[in-house]
């Protein structure tokens, strides 16, 4: 064989996998922000379900304007935020004022039989456990990125092209991390 045919060979091959690393990291890529996609549109449903909310709870809790006050102020906040990190803290605090409005309507018997309050606090349920759907997927999409793009030698490519990591999406609060202590 002649030398020149082994290293347009060698070449080749060298080619073929390049195209076919930088195609594997552009589809990598694209799940990470399709799956955003899906945690966005699950937020979207969640921010439209609150007003609705509140307006179903105003009737019944005059004298709990300030908790009311909280929720619309942090549901502006989660869709003011512009990072990860913020809707992060954002969603975390939005998670904290709705479970204070659920624990303040138990003291409104009639407020929990109200058919419209039920309907709007299962809907609410529904879209956080589809938000933590959308969230593992997510996350996990982002693992398999980070992890592609930091092997080696992808992660010289990746480098060249400036594909950077991605943060995970967490909305746990720090102190739901913390083992409950109990005592007898």
């Amino acid at each position: 064989m002649n030398p020149l045919y082994i290293v347009l060979v060698v070449i080749g091959l060298i080619v073929i996998w390049l195209i076919y690393l930088y195609n594997s990291l552009v589809a990598l890529k694209n799940h990470v922000n399709e799956s955003w996609s899906d945690i966005d549109v699950q937020l979207k449903r969640r921010y439209d379900l609150i007003p609705n909310l509140v307006e179903s709870v105003k009737g019944y809790m005059r004298h709990e304007a300030q908790v009311l006050q909280k929720v619309t102020e942090a549901r502006n906040a989660a869709m003011g935020a512009k990072t990860l990190a913020e809707h992060a803290e954002a969603e975390n605090f939005l998670s904290q004022t709705l479970k204070s409005l659920f624990a303040v309507a138990e003291n409104y018997p009639d407020l929990k039989a109200s058919q419209n309050f039920l309907q709007l606090q299962d809907e609410l349920s529904d879209t956080e456990n589809k938000i933590q759907a959308a969230r593992r997927f997510y996350n996990s999409n982002v693992r398999d990125y980070n992890i592609k793009i930091g092997q080696f030698p992808n992660n010289l490519l990746a480098q060249m092209l400036r594909f950077g990591s991605r943060e995970y999406f967490e909305i746990i609060a720090p102190t739901e991390r913390e083992t409950p202590k109990v005592q007898f």
